[in-house]
């Protein structure tokens, strides 16, 4: 894998406002997305995980600028995203691609699978007028379909078909970076193996790099390289995927991980089950987000906020934001549950 840093995340905030009153002033925000950031290397798939809310998608919409950011720096390839005009911001597009999460609702129902396919090679300017078609098939028999569905309409194919044809419409502008947006988890879990054996080829043949977001750890296992855990609008942790399975540090990941169904009976493990629900990220808690909920919470985690950190007992490149992660590793702390 590459260390050509492709994608470079600084300081990234998404705060959304909250009309109300008579005069529909801002009475407050949803902070989304809170200083997060990370970088992505050519070649590489990193994934974001975290419960529902955490801002996931929101970080891969901010990326894009299909919501504007609120503040912090995205330089794409050396160039700063954010200081392009909307003309500007358009053609870089054709780099920065994105799969959604439905295939129905972010496909055309009105347009055939051929309109679809050219219609974004039009706009990029990608291929010419007269070989788009051509283009179009053969990406079609590229994502395992066949040339003659190319004049159907979305609702004739099935979830697993219309995502293919969703994957085919990233690469018909040859993309270096795709953001995959919950890419699988509105399908079956037969068809999710498929998609993303599917998504790992053509990573390979097209020397892809991939931001995929999701909730599931199973499948973020079967395609990553390295993960970012966030939790309410913060990365807590960061590591290659093996490192991350194996020697998890943050308690927000340790819990995440103990809810991993093993398929054998005969293993016990240990169920981390957190308390209370997640707070809301209109006024999340004071110091560490995660104190509210964490069985080693203690009086600095309300006030203090942790920053993500790379210990001696850590890989290069693991780092996790919890004020006692000498202290849990040691055995020094033991859980209040």
């Amino acid at each position: 894998m590459s260390q050509n840093e492709l994608l470079k995340v600084n300081h990234l905030k998404q705060y959304f406002p909250i009309k109300g009153g008579f005069l529909g002033k801002t009475v407050d925000q949803v902070k989304a997305v809170d200083n997060v950031s990370f970088e992505i290397y050519e070649g590489e798939t990193l994934s974001v995980v975290g419960e529902s809310g955490c801002g996931k998608s929101t970080t891969g919409r901010a990326i894009l600028r299909l919501d504007e950011p609120t503040d912090g720096d995205i330089k794409f390839d050396g160039e700063d995203l954010l200081s392009l005009n909307k003309s500007e911001m358009r053609k870089r597009r054709k780099n920065l691609q994105v799969i959604f999460q439905d295939p129905y609702a972010s496909l055309n129902p009105r347009q055939t699978v051929g309109k679809i396919l050219t219609e974004a090679m039009g706009i990029q300017n990608s291929v010419p007028k007269d070989k788009q078609r051509e283009r179009a098939i053969e990406l079609l028999e590229t994502v395992g379909m066949n040339a003659e569905q190319i004049n159907r309409y979305p609702h004739e194919f099935s979830g697993g078909q219309r995502q293919r044809i969703g994957i085919a419409r990233a690469l018909s502008v040859n993309p270096k970076l795709i953001i995959c947006d919950e890419a699988v988890s509105a399908l079956d879990v037969s068809v999710q193996a498929q998609v993303l054996n599917l998504l790992k080829k053509l990573q390979k043949q097209f020397n892809l790099t991939f931001l995929f977001i999701a909730h599931d750890l199973g499948v973020v296992r079967h395609i990553s390289d390295r993960i970012i855990v966030m939790y309410l609008g913060n990365v807590v942790e960061i590591a290659d995927k093996k490192t991350l399975f194996e020697n998890p540090q943050h308690p927000y990941t340790k819990a995440l991980l103990s809810a991993i169904p093993i398929p054998d009976p005969e293993v016990k493990k240990e169920r981390i089950i957190l308390q209370g629900d997640v707070p809301s990220p209109i006024s999340p808690p004071s110091g560490c987000r995660f104190h509210t909920r964490c069985p080693f919470a203690t009086e600095i985690c309300k006030t203090d906020v942790p920053e993500l950190r790379n210990l001696d007992h850590m890989k290069e490149g693991h780092s996790a934001a919890c004020h006692h992660i000498e202290t849990i590793e040691s055995g020094e702390m033991q859980a209040k549950y």
